[in-house]
């Protein structure tokens, strides 16, 4: 990739529709159990998101999981699909429950049903946050439930509807699977994350793998992803501060063949994190994670069945 390559401003796909919510990239063969998954890399911002915003859309974007969705683009190639959420993360968080509201931002009640008291609701982190990077207010005024309930259609569902079929699909296919499910971390606190404080304090990481500390992925699939990345040079911590969101929570399910493992990437290794353009390791870090893939098409199968 050409370090002049200016990514701050990116331009909308051409390949969807304008209200198109995710991308799923499918092999021309599914060779293995093993689905990408790229849920924060989306950087479609509706106008009339930013419209009743106070951040500006670079600041919206300091919350993007930005260009995970460009590291892990040879998965099809190598015989994986690819699901990517286009929406940011700001506008609507997949790897929340469906209701995780913050009934603060919201000028009538919510359902009774909606989970108000979690820990990522109070740090502003709901499926539809309040707060953008550095913990700053996202809205200029209270929102409509109903606009929770627009961007869960629109957004929401279809991700997890393309998520959920994907896993039927493959324990059809296969009998079992793992779940990739791709991210970046800041380098240092004061990300979108508040636990991203707790990082970095005993060196670098380059990587947190995480596995709901052994409850959503089996330990010898965390154990040689680990492994291959160490032997990459790579500085690993697992479940520490990130073991896993919903997306984790929900469908890693080991006893049933469904295996997910949250990896969170070092943003510094691959962009400069205040003006998110790419600098020369991005390259690099594609290469590594097409590495990854590879490896996994080729032990997959083996590491589910131990």
């Amino acid at each position: 990739m050409s370090n002049s390559r200016s990514l701050v401003e990116p331009p909308e796909a051409a390949a969807e529709p304008d209200d198109a919510a995710i991308r799923l990239l499918r092999p021309k063969t599914w060779l293995a159990p093993l689905i990408v998954a790229s849920p924060h890399s989306g950087h479609h911002y509706r106008p009339d998101f930013l419209a009743s915003a106070s951040l500006t859309r670079q600041e919206l974007r300091l919350s993007e999981d930005c260009y995970v969705d460009e590291l892990v683009s040879a998965a099809p190639d190598l015989g994986a699909p690819l699901l990517a959420a286009l929406f940011p993360r700001s506008y609507c968080d997949v790897n929340r429950e469906p209701l995780e509201l913050d009934p603060a931002m919201f000028s009538d009640r919510l359902p009774a049903e909606a989970n108000t008291q979690s820990p990522r609701v109070a740090a502003g982190l709901g499926v539809v946050p309040r707060l953008g990077a550095n913990d700053r207010e996202i809205y200029r005024q209270k929102l409509a439930y109903a606009e929770a309930e627009a961007r869960l259609a629109r957004c929401y569902q279809p991700y997890h509807e393309a998520l959920a079929g994907l896993v039927a699909e493959a324990k059809a296919q296969f009998g079992h699977c793992l779940v990739l499910d791709c991210h970046s971390m800041p380098s240092h606190g004061g990300g979108h994350d508040r636990e991203a404080a707790q990082k970095g304090r005993n060196g670098r990481v380059d990587f947190v793998l995480g596995d709901c500390f052994g409850a959503s992925c089996a330990a010898g699939i965390t154990a040689a992803i680990d492994a291959h990345l160490r032997a990459g040079g790579a500085q690993m911590r697992r479940n520490s501060p990130y073991s896993g969101g919903y997306v984790t929570q929900h469908y890693g399910r080991p006893e049933t063949g469904v295996h997910v493992l949250q990896v969170e990437i070092n943003r510094a290794l691959y962009v400069h994190e205040r003006s998110l353009e790419p600098h020369a390791g991005f390259a690099g870090m594609q290469a590594t994670m097409k590495g990854l893939i590879a490896m996994l098409m080729d032990r997959v199968e083996d590491l589910l069945r131990t």
